[in-house]
């Protein structure tokens, strides 16, 4: 194995210090809970007369208390696809944990909301507060006290970060997650984009379009785009929380069913009453954490988890902040190119090597951490073999030295960029970031007069109009965790892609999100401090020249500096109401910036 690269060394070290008094408090918390907290030989007969009642053929097992009774928590509903798979897993779940002397109880479900259908309505609004209701319905969930060990059901968006963030409060019992799969390839990635190019300029007819979507996202188990979910996919193999390469096997088929039941019988095997006992919160450490970094940095990886993994950090004592990613990603080269910042999806990816390639590359080339506590007997280094089924057992063989297309995944000597996908960009419009891997080079560097706006729905109206016709720095402003949410902005990326392609330099700011699946235009996005906490995004106007460079890492209005410091700020819109909004007053007010995670819970608890 390579001696680790020197800045992953040195970034690892920064979160390492200034997490350090977090850290330890956090430590403390999960060994008191482990030593002192109620379990199940602590509980009052009552109590677990009510916790055995619902299972009629467990209750037997469960009331000698010698096995681990496991908890499921289940984000499964059959509205989002990649979480239907799970409709029937806790009944299967609960057969292979008796095949290993262990018990299982559905301990709750928690909510799953789908972005790809709430996308530039208002129940976008409530998505990025979903990922802190989810931790709360999590710690709903195991505060019961009656389980030994827990598996996490969950894929998507907010998903995944919620489960952990709620799970890691309850870090002295072991946990891992659990995956369902990509739904199989249907309509091209490429050409749904450009389906939707063509609705954008009146060109195709919503028949038209309707039917491009329908033929896209077709069937149970994530979208195949390498977006927020996939990632979070990516990021839980390089954080060991899986059974190792078991991210992107499809739904259907035996190697789903056998890498799930293996999940069950290793969760039995980590428990406190072992000799291999592997608690979520030692696995989930600064080394890891970084390594999930180094994951999305080497594979493109979606923007939103400089939101989320500092939150998912934040929960287990880490502070790990943008300057950590900035860093990390001028060493760590981009090893994928999948949509949107290739042609292949992610079985194409799965086939080429998938998760397991690359982070194979990574270990090989001393650019991830070796020397952390998984999930795995192996460590990390089972994270780099792939799983077949060989004679009716299911085995993880060593992977080829190339991959298995070169356009899709590389090796560490021959990457498709140096460094990896994501630049922080800084400057009197305050600091934000940029997916710079599925840009153009030439497309790193945009100064344009802007346009304001505080609503998505603006722009769209300005650019049927025929207004936005030029170069243009869009700002589209008050998006924000405070202001509404922080919704994602994903209905922005086909006019702004049009206007690109009709030779235009074009470019979006905004203190809100874009979606993992956004694609070429130039975004800064995620800025801070947003506009209605007082952010300078507030002080703009109409005509402003604005400069984003990515090369230089800079974000910055080209106004007197005389006139922009008398400028006042601009008036926020008053909060939406409808869909429920009104009901997130309170974590609205509470949220703390994106470059923390944008979290109500982890502010208020002072986390």
């Amino acid at each position: 194995m390579a001696t680790l690269h020197a800045e992953i060394a040195a970034v690892t070290d920064r979160i390492i210090d200034r997490s350090r008094d977090r850290r330890q408090a956090y430590l403390d918390l999960i060994r008191r809970e482990r030593e002192s907290g109620a379990d199940r030989p602590r509980l009052g007969c009552a109590n677990l007369a009510h916790a055995y009642a619902g299972t009629d053929e467990q209750r037997d097992q469960l009331r000698t208390g010698r096995g681990m009774n496991i908890g499921i928590v289940s984000a499964y509903n059959d509205m989002l696809s990649a979480h239907a798979t799970y409709y029937r897993y806790p009944e299967q779940m609960k057969i292979w944990a008796l095949e290993v002397g262990a018990t299982a109880q559905v301990a709750g479900g928690v909510p799953a909301m789908c972005d790809g259908v709430t996308q530039g309505y208002s129940g976008m609004e409530l998505s990025l507060f979903s990922r802190d209701t989810i931790a709360l319905s999590t710690a709903v969930a195991l505060s019961h006290r009656t389980f030994e060990g827990a598996a996490l059901l969950g894929i998507c968006d907010k998903i995944v970060p919620g489960l952990l963030m709620g799970a890691l409060r309850f870090g002295h019992l072991p946990m891992l997650l659990i995956p369902g799969g990509p739904m199989a390839s249907g309509l091209a990635n490429k050409e749904k984009a450009h389906v939707r190019e063509l609705y954008a300029e009146g060109k195709a007819s919503r028949e038209e379009l309707l039917d491009a979507e329908i033929q896209a996202y077709h069937g149970k188990g994530t979208c195949t785009f390498y977006g927020t979910a996939n990632s979070n996919q990516m990021m839980m193999e390089a954080m060991g929380l899986h059974i190792p390469a078991s991210a992107f096997a499809n739904p259907q088929g035996k190697l789903r069913q056998q890498l799930t039941r293996a999940a069950v019988h290793r969760l039995a095997e980590i428990g406190w009453d072992g000799d291999d006992y592997r608690p979520l919160g030692h696995c989930v450490d600064e080394k890891a954490v970084v390594n999930a970094a180094i994951a999305l940095l080497a594979t493109g990886g979606s923007t939103n988890h400089l939101i989320h993994l500092p939150a998912i950090a934040r929960a287990a004592g880490i502070v790990i902040d943008w300057e950590d990613f900035d860093r990390l990603s001028r060493v760590v080269p981009l090893l994928t190119r999948v949509y949107p910042n290739g042609s292949a999806d992610v079985n194409g990816f799965e086939e080429a090597g998938g998760p397991a390639f690359v982070i194979r590359e990574l270990l090989r080339g001393g650019l991830m951490h070796a020397d952390v506590l998984t999930i795995a007997r192996d460590g990390m280094a089972a994270y780099g073999r792939k799983p077949a089924i060989e004679d009716d057992q299911l085995v993880w063989n060593e992977l080829p030295a190339k991959s298995g297309d070169d356009n899709i995944v590389r090796t560490v000597d021959t990457p498709f960029s140096p460094e990896g996908g994501f630049r922080i960009l800084t400057g009197n419009l305050g600091r934000g970031c940029i997916k710079v891997s599925a840009v153009e080079r030439e497309r790193w560097t945009i100064e344009a007069p802007c346009r304001v706006f505080a609503d998505q729905s603006e722009v769209q109206a300005a650019f049927k109009a025929g207004e936005l016709d030029r170069d243009i720095v869009v700002v589209v402003r008050f998006q924000g965790p405070k202001a509404n949410g922080m919704p994602e902005l994903h209905k922005l990326t086909p006019p702004l892609g049009v206007l690109q392609n009709r030779g235009f330099k074009v470019a979006l700011v905004t203190d809100g999100r874009m979606s993992g699946a956004s694609g070429k235009v130039p975004a800064a996005i995620h800025v801070t401090p947003e506009g209605v906490a007082g952010g300078p995004l507030a002080k703009l106007r109409d005509g402003d020249v604005v400069r984003l460079d990515a090369e230089a890492g800079t974000l910055e209005a080209l106004v007197d500096a005389a006139e922009w410091d008398s400028r006042n700020l601009a008036t926020a819109p008053a909060p939406a109401i409808g869909t429920g909004r009104e009901l997130f007053g309170m974590m609205r007010h509470l949220a703390d910036e994106a470059e923390q995670g944008a979290s109500s819970v982890l502010a208020g608890a002072g986390l």
